[in-house]
């Protein structure tokens, strides 16, 4: 991976993501609009790259709209940050922008950006971009094929069930198919290949773990333990207000993240020595079963963490 370089003051670009349009804004200029077609995506790195120093675009993640913009801003060296979204919704709160308008967001995004510094992402090589396509796909036919599940089982007419089971068939046929190719992806490319069998490593992460893993946080292996917590969305938040000690809670986060590393600490819980001891040393404590399980969840991406960062590190 290459994270552009970027100066100590670049110029910061907020830019507000849909379907159709990209708003954006620069200091004391008036927002401006692009196309999201090929032609108005490069208009805009054209004129992002006769500013003078280095830029620095901030954006929000837009269920995949802003891929095309990414993938152009990487090649050309310009350093991009997603930013979470609900982050920048308090941000804007806090900056007193209550209405809430395409323009008004790229504003909020630039402002955002200019106070708080977000790092840049780094432009994950071509077979990783293919690894997270094709996790997402399969992640997408599982959710299918559960919720086809539900409706069979609802269904009473003979032809509507024929019909609702020929589609799992093929909709299983198809999760069989990216299996394959996500192995095989895996298996082409030694950064990944030594990196999913170091992941496999821990009792409890399968094949589907690992590969969601890597797709969906490619950053695993060069974060603190906090902050791999935090990406995780297991990092437990305080909630204290004087002499009143709230219950610590989890929240953000990536949720497909957060959503394979349950599976995975339910299955370590029960068969992972050390990670069931851990379990049961809360359990004992008088920690309810959901807390210990979500403690279990943060220590297996710490874990997990420095497994890919020290190739010394080992769990036992």
């Amino acid at each position: 991976m290459n994270t552009p370089k970027t100066t100590s003051n670049p110029v910061h670009a907020g830019i507000d993501i849909s379907r159709d349009m990209l708003d954006v804004s620069l200091a004391g200029q008036p927002a401006q609009r692009f196309c999201t077609d090929t032609a108005g995506i490069a208009r805009l790195v054209r004129e992002l790259g006769k500013l003078p120093g280095s830029v620095h675009v901030i954006c929000e993640a837009s269920g995949g709209y802003e891929r095309p913009l990414l993938e152009a801003l990487w090649a050309a060296g310009i350093a991009v940050s997603l930013v979470n979204a609900s982050r920048v919704r308090s941000f804007a709160r806090a900056q007193g922008h209550l209405a809430k308008t395409d323009k008004i967001d790229a504003v909020v995004l630039r402002e955002f950006g200019e106070r708080l510094h977000p790092e840049a992402v780094a432009a994950p090589s071509a077979q990783r971009r293919r690894l997270t396509a094709l996790v997402q796909r399969r992640e997408q036919l599982v959710s299918l094929v559960s919720m086809e599940a539900q409706r069979l089982d609802q269904s009473q007419d003979k032809i509507v069930r024929k019909l609702a089971q020929q589609l799992i068939k093929q909709l299983n046929q198809q999760v069989q198919q990216l299996d394959e190719l996500i192995a095989q992806l895996i298996e082409d490319d030694d950064d990944l290949r030594g990196q999913s069998e170091r992941l496999q490593q821990v009792k409890g992460v399968g094949k589907v773990t690992a590969a969601t893993l890597l797709a969906e946080l490619p950053e695993l292996g060069s974060l603190s333990r906090n902050a791999a917590g935090a990406l995780a969305g297991v990092a437990p938040y305080n909630r204290d207000s004087g002499q009143h000690q709230g219950r610590r809670t989890i929240r953000g986060g990536r949720i497909k993240v957060r959503r394979v590393l349950y599976m995975a600490a339910t299955v370590a819980a029960r068969f992972n020595p050390v990670l069931k001891a851990f379990y049961q040393r809360l359990v004992a404590a008088g920690k309810p079963k959901k807390v210990a399980l979500t403690a279990v969840m943060r220590k297996l991406i710490v874990v997990l963490n420095q497994l890919l960062k020290n190739p010394d590190f080992s769990l036992a």
